[in-house]
């Protein structure tokens, strides 16, 4: 995993503005603490900083071959295949996956991206032809913002380092506070926030070239019939998914799991503690949680209860060297400033905030670790998924908070946006975007929409926080449940499948029974832990009351104060943005957004 950047243009000289890419390199060396290097010619500007996984010496970038160079930020998880297919055409002078996404693409051109299976996003500069391509992952694990001044395209994995650049403008206008203060955490696909900034979407490829910038979709979710009775679909579904783990356990470097003692986390561990054990190893895995938790903790419908029993189960089960991460309240509060500058933007409070700190700490023991995000998506695992009136309610299901948050938005801004339609018609766009067949039923009508809601979306949050916060540490975070295949695959599973027992994940849980004890198998959901100390609501209040009292002026510039006010009296306790957003990180989301807009500057251009 890796930090890029680059900026080509055909018209300016890339050459005379070396110091701007070395601060714009900077910004990305907590991607890639490793090794660091650019290649500038007249027309572009090519950055690295790299986290050496595979092939630590011979994987070094820009690469080049011949009139190509890449800059290439992922992991193939399918590389041994392509370099056999190729080497019937090129040699190959390392065995990392850098030099068989470049020849991928000498070969085959725009369409290279059809035949990977990983997470990436990179960019291929062709010095005779004046271009350079630019593609991203199917699923959108891996980054790339850009910004095109008319003249020239600027890219980078991460905001922070295209604020670098001085023609990006630090602003923001009525979309950009639309976006913080009615979608936040969540983003508009394809929006960077920042006043011209976009990113390149999910699934999404295209060239920069004396033309412009032509951009077109190359894969999505897509409907069809399938065939298979239940059993089949629970072997094919066994078979995705251990083939998925193994693949992504493939590293020059050590491996450890996320361990939350959930389905998901734990089904990882125990395939990969599999594996380790037949060359004699054994798997590390890692938990968090919060001080005094266990004091405070109070089962509700979303998180009925908490997580070190079922951890201590999986650990023992398993025999793994198992590392338990206990964060403090304080330490928790002052992170949430670290967290923001990660994130590039103001994010999800706590839960992002945990774990940058979580991330921190497994990083002093190993630089790959593989998690559990993207299960409940893919195989409907979260509550509005089952609850019948969530799932049939017109909107967004975790943020139907659009009425509270629009109180928030100052006067001037406020005047230039309709909240409810900007939210209802981003909604909307994704649930017409849904491929469906003609002869499915209402439930799967809906099932599929709900799918590619939670894709497009909620599971986009998810993916950001977590690349983000374990790559500012140095540490690559592997997601065996985003592989394409399980997604197209699931997306055309039916729902009476999915929700076998009448269970969420039923069906997988279903396929991998036999590699998980029966009490952690048929465990309910619990989402990612988040602190249930009152010191926590204390802390964040006191913090952002001393923000008000010692001016405060840009946030008051894009926020109401006497919203703000109230929000600190503690006189409403609303969602913010589902379970994971109440009262206690609404007041840290406000704590993040004043960081972000003086941190990085950024002026409201009302």
């Amino acid at each position: 995993m890796c930090g890029i950047a680059g900026a080509i243009s055909f018209i300016e000289d890339m050459r005379e503005d070396m110091k701007i890419y070395e601060k714009m390199q900077r910004a990305l060396l907590r991607r890639g603490p490793d090794q660091h290097s650019m290649m500038l010619t007249r027309e572009a500007a090519l950055i690295h900083t790299r986290l050496a996984v595979i092939d630590i010496d011979g994987g070094r970038q820009p690469m080049s071959c011949g009139k190509y160079t890449i800059v290439y930020n992922g992991e193939l998880y399918n590389t041994a295949e392509l370099r056999k297919e190729l080497s019937e055409d090129f040699s190959f002078d390392t065995h990392s996956d850098t030099e068989v996404v470049l020849k991928s693409y000498i070969k085959w051109g725009s369409s290279c991206v059809d035949k990977f299976n990983g997470i990436f996003a990179f960019a291929v500069y062709d010095e005779q032809e004046h271009r350079v391509f630019l593609a991203r992952d199917r699923i959108g694990v891996k980054p790339l913002f850009y910004y095109d001044t008319g003249s020239k395209l600027i890219f980078a994995s991460e905001l922070p380092a295209l604020l670098e650049h001085p023609d990006i403008p630090h602003e923001i206008d009525a979309q950009g506070a639309a976006e913080l203060l009615l979608i936040a955490p969540g983003r508009t696909i394809g929006c960077g926030v920042i006043r011209g900034v976009k990113e390149l979407n999910a699934g999404w490829c295209g060239y920069y070239s004396t033309e412009g910038l032509s951009l077109w979709e190359y894969w999505r979710l897509r409907a069809y019939e399938l065939r298979e009775s239940f059993a089949q679909t629970a072997e094919h579904v066994r078979e995705l998914v251990l083939d998925s783990i193994r693949r992504q356990l493939v590293s020059d470097v050590p491996v450890c799991t996320f361990l939350s003692g959930g389905l998901d986390s734990s089904l990882i561990s125990s395939v990969a503690a599999s594996e380790l054990k037949k060359q004699g190893k054994t798997l590390s895995t890692f938990s968090v949680d919060y001080r005094d938790n266990d004091k405070y903790f109070q089962s509700s419908h979303f998180q009925p209860d908490s997580d070190p029993e079922y951890i201590s189960c999986m650990a023992e089960y398993l025999g793994t060297d198992h590392h338990r991460t206990v964060v403090d309240t304080p330490e928790l509060i002052a992170a949430l400033d670290e967290a923001t500058e990660a994130r590039g933007l103001p994010g999800m409070a706590d839960v992002d905030a945990s774990l940058l700190l979580f991330c921190r700490e497994i990083k002093k023991y190993g630089t790959v670790a593989l998690s559990g995000e993207c299960a409940d998506e893919i195989f409907g695992g979260y509550p509005w998924y089952r609850d019948k009136d969530i799932r049939m309610t017109d909107g967004f299901p975790w943020a139907q908070s659009t009425a509270y948050r629009k109180r928030f938005i100052c006067d001037d801004y406020a005047a230039k946006i309709d909240a409810e339609e900007y939210v209802y018609s981003a909604y909307r766009k994704t649930a017409d975007y849904a491929m469906k067949l003609p002869e499915d039923s209402p439930l799967e009508y809906r099932m599929r929409e709900m799918t590619q809601l939670n894709f497009h979306w909620f599971m986009q949050t998810l993916l950001d926080r977590k690349d983000r916060m374990s790559m500012y540490s140095g540490l690559e975070v592997r997601v065996p449940f985003c592989d394409y295949r399980i997604a197209e695959y699931l997306y055309n599973v039916p729902w009476e499948y999915k929700d076998y027992m009448g269970r969420e994940k039923g069906l997988l849980r279903e396929a991998m029974k036999e590699w998980l004890p029966e009490k952690v198998l048929w465990r309910k959901k619990s989402p990612y832990p988040k602190t249930h100390n009152p010191a926590f609501l204390e802390g964040v209040t006191a913090k952002l009351r001393n923000i008000l009292d010692n001016g405060g002026e840009r946030l008051t510039q894009l926020v109401k104060r006497e919203e703000l006010e109230k929000l600190l009296r503690h006189e409403e306790h609303v969602q913010w943005y589902g379970q994971l957003m109440n009262l206690p990180q609404t007041i840290a989301f406000f704590i993040q957004l004043n960081y972000w807009l003086e941190r990085f500057d950024i002026k409201i251009s009302i």
